[in-house]
């Protein structure tokens, strides 16, 4: 347990804003890509399978990169490890932007996403360290609407670049946003005001032992396979199974995730009025369930239909991963944060890497009813796995009640972490 000083308290909101941006920087790349599929297809004359690999490629370049990403920031702190994996993946995205060949492209996407891996980690330790249990989960769920907004806004912005300077435009705006977020980051990124002894290696790595993090890491994990197939093939499903155009298709996408940064910050405020993470994280696995089952159910059913149908499912899909996050931070301990938000991410990363290519490829194989109704087995999967999982201790932490003739800004300096 450590005192946290607020005397900056405000400043805590600086950096809240600083990690969000650079992480929608990434996520505009990451996510936001899937809204270029249609393009990318044409360009490089790919199969739907080939899709899947491409926008599995930025995942699969992050797997082995997050861990140490999550390590170094709690060696060296957040924000030279923002503003050197930004920048990597901004140089990546330069170079992919002149690519002419499948193999290349996949190769340049997956080194960006090897680079911009860094903001995962320790953006999230930055916040974690700025906020206390009675907000956190309200802070963690607004950093995490970063993943949402940057795949809103790339789905609004990627395809009329596309149509006006090719993919190569799309490329160079994506390096650009990287870049900003490097920026940004390395401007106003700084640690909390509340110092913390140096951990041994060893201790570091701690997160890694606890069996408490491999449930959470794992049972979140299979959430993403219905996340996925909703969020990243929508657009292309959309326009080639069922003939929406390109730019309608895209809308749908971004609707999804404008909706689905206010389901992030409405979870992690329920959260923290409830006193637990894993219950709501639970309750949304179950409705995901539903609504995944519901989509597979109404593939080829009117389009009035189907569209307000997956829209709610892709929303579910996005506002589980904030209680995730958040539950992960608070079971290591603000010290060890980075580790164990590293070693979270990546164990999704392996659903990230290989759930693209994995989808297309049953939708190649079979049809698209039957890669929905596959997915559905994904978060079913994670809510067992999450059944009796125990709550974070921090998760628990009360608000410290005010005394008669104590100002707020005492109480706040007063508050404990873990």
């Amino acid at each position: 347990m450590y005192v946290r000083d607020v005397s900056g308290g405000r400043y805590r909101w600086v950096v809240l804003a600083a990690g969000t941006f650079a992480q929608a920087c990434f996520s505009a790349f990451t996510l936001g890509l899937a809204a270029l599929a249609p393009q990318l297809r044409s360009q490089y004359n790919l199969t739907v399978g080939e899709v899947g690999i491409v926008l599995g490629a930025a995942g699969i370049g992050m797997l082995p990169t997050l861990l140490p990403w999550g390590l170094l920031a709690d060696r060296i702190g957040e924000r030279l490890v923002i503003v050197l994996g930004l920048t990597g993946a901004a140089a990546a995205l330069f170079a992919t932007a002149e690519t002419s060949t499948l193999a290349q492209l996949v190769g340049m996407l997956a080194l960006a996403g090897a680079f911009g891996a860094s903001v995962n980690a320790a953006s999230g330790r930055a916040v974690m360290g700025w906020f206390g249990a009675d907000e956190r989960g309200l802070a963690l769920g607004i950093r995490q609407t970063a993943i949402p907004i940057g795949t809103a806004s790339a789905a609004a912005t990627l395809p009329w670049l596309a149509s006006t300077g090719g993919t190569r435009l799309a490329f160079l705006a994506l390096a650009g946003v990287c870049i900003a977020g490097a920026l940004l980051g390395g401007i106003f990124l700084r640690d909390a005001p509340a110092g913390e002894p140096t951990l041994a290696p060893q201790q570091l790595i701690s997160p890694l032992r606890d069996p408490r993090m491999w449930r959470l890491a794992g049972g979140s994990s299979l959430y993403l396979v219905a996340q996925i197939s909703i969020i990243t093939f929508v657009v292309l499903f959309l326009h080639a199974h069922r003939g929406l155009s390109k730019d309608a298709a895209a809308v749908v996408l971004v609707v999804i995730n404008v909706l689905g940064i206010g389901a992030r910050i409405v979870a992690g405020r329920w959260s923290d009025r409830r006193g637990t993470r894993l219950g709501p994280l639970r309750e949304i696995g179950v409705a995901l369930t539903v609504a995944t089952a519901l989509v597979a159910v109404l593939v080829d059913a009117p389009l009035a239909v189907l569209i307000p149908a997956t829209v709610v499912c892709g929303v579910l899909g996005l506002a589980w991963n904030g209680l995730s996050f958040t539950a992960a931070a608070e079971t290591a301990g603000r010290a060890r944060s980075g580790a164990a938000l590293g070693f979270q991410q990546m164990m999704l990363g392996v659903v990230v890497a290989a759930g693209p290519p994995a989808f297309a490829a049953i939708v190649a194989a079979s049809s698209w009813r039957v890669a929905y109704a596959c997915a559905v087995a994904g978060p079913a999967a994670g809510v067992l796995v999450l059944r009796r999982l125990a709550e974070p201790d921090a998760a628990r932490s009360p608000r410290p009640a005010r005394r008669r003739g104590t100002s707020a800004s005492l109480q706040a300096a007063r508050r404990t972490l873990d």
